[in-house]
């Protein structure tokens, strides 16, 4: 299937003779797509009466019905607007909501429906989103995949039988493999559960330690280690993995505590001298703000579709860089998330390092009709379509419909329930 924004513009036509930007919200709708163990994608298209079609995402694990239900509450006031007003549409959906705006589901809900409207206009204009964000602050980005990811595909969005084809490794043989491809920084999880699903605090701390100077070993002084602990360290469990990570030189050290208490993320801060990035669970600038302000971190890593999309995105990089704190975009998502981030980091001074979290199997070419992003030796290079400059075939989404799923928290070993 070949992608429509390829047909071309006619360069002599003025903008209005191309698309005149009085366009009109016809219809909105809400695709859910199930393709990992724990995770179905959310996504929205927003049709127009000249036939652009703009394409948003605002997947949030273990939400999907729930998110996409409130995507479908924007239906009432979107039918009928010009989509070209995004600022505005922003504003009135996030203040409109009074007790219930914010929070994960309803930021997630505006950011899948900010994202389609930003694809809207590129495509109206001709013109990659970025080139409307202000153009190029670099030639290229600089990305990291997961352990688990690789050229071809993604072990988190494997299915079953895929996994089963894939004979487990060591994560300083996962190391390798990433570097050997080509790719300069690398993130894993280090501080793990055991085959039960339970944390042993110190034991877990150890092994993790261990794993961290091995990989080290491995891939070399230069090669750039990322670790994420995923919140799930107690505060004496975060403060002696950093310190003892120390000597390994750690790129970062992701989510040492949870985001609801900044006292404990300041009292790890005075603690060690690794660097700290947080902001994935962060749904608006308003909560970086103190964050910032603070340097209680070297990076934020807010997620274009949890934190109210592009725009928000971009305000708050503008934030962190007036307290020299560099934007490192969170994305364990699809195609869309990337390209959305990616966009950003184009334009965006500040922005020092892009998640890859989407692979590049069968699955996801057919599902985005064959589009995907050019890396080269671990850089992602711009994207060059009108808007998003990607596109979801509905045929294919249709073939993985939404699957109940539940996601199992980690326990303690006297069973209780642990951070995951």
């Amino acid at each position: 299937m070949k992608p429509h924004r390829d047909k071309g513009i006619d360069s002599t036509a003025t903008i209005s003779e191309r698309v005149p930007l009085n366009l009109k919200i016809t219809d909105l709708r809400t695709i859910v797509v199930d393709r990992a163990p724990d995770e179905n994608f959310v996504f929205v298209k927003l049709f127009t009466d000249q036939g652009i079609v703009g394409l948003g995402e605002g997947t949030l694990t273990a939400r999907a019905r729930t998110v996409a239900a409130a995507i479908e509450e924007h239906r009432q006031y979107l039918i009928g607007k010009n989509p070209v007003e995004i600022e505005r549409h922003w504003q009135t959906l996030f203040r409109g909501a009074r007790a219930t705006r914010g929070g994960a589901v309803m930021m997630s809900a505006l950011s899948a429906v900010e994202i389609a409207l930003w694809d809207i206009l590129g495509q109206a204009l001709g013109q990659p989103v970025y080139q409307l964000l202000g153009g190029k602050a670099r030639d290229t980005v600089r990305c990291y995949p997961h352990t688990t990811s690789g050229n071809r595909i993604m072990h988190y969005h494997m299915t079953q039988k895929e996994r089963a084809q894939s004979p487990p490794k060591s994560l300083t043989e996962r190391f390798l493999e990433r570097q050997a491809e080509g790719w300069t920084a690398v993130k894993a999880g280090f501080v793990t559960a055991d085959e039960n699903n339970v944390i042993e605090p110190m034991r877990a701390v150890r092994l993790g330690i261990e794993r961290l100077a091995e990989v080290r070993e491995a891939v070399g002084p230069d090669f750039e280690i990322c670790v994420d602990l995923h919140g799930r360290c107690t505060t004496a469990m975060a403060i002696e993995f950093c310190k003892l990570a120390e000597p390994y030189r750690p790129f970062f050290v992701e989510e040492p505590t949870q985001v609801e208490d900044l006292g404990e993320l300041a009292l790890l801060r005075s603690l060690t001298t690794v660097p700290l990035a947080t902001g994935e669970r962060i749904n608006s600038r308003l909560q970086f703000g103190e964050i910032c302000s603070r340097h209680l971190v070297n990076y934020v890593q807010p997620d274009v579709v949890r934190c109210g999309g592009i725009s928000e995105m971009k305000k708050i990089a503008a934030l962190a860089e007036v307290f020299r704190i560099e934007l490192m975009p969170h994305n364990p998502n699809s195609l869309v998330c990337t390209l959305a981030s990616l966009h950003v980091c184009m334009c965006t001074p500040n922005a020092t390092l892009l998640e890859i979290g989407s692979g590049l199997s069968p699955f996801w070419e057919d599902l985005f009709c064959g589009q995907a992003i050019q890396f080269e030796s671990g850089f992602a290079r711009p994207p060059e379509l009108p808007g998003l400059g990607v596109e979801l075939d509905e045929k294919v989404a249709a073939k993985y419909p939404y699957q109940p799923k539940i996601r199992h928290p980690h326990r303690q070993a006297d069973g209780s329930v642990s951070d995951s």
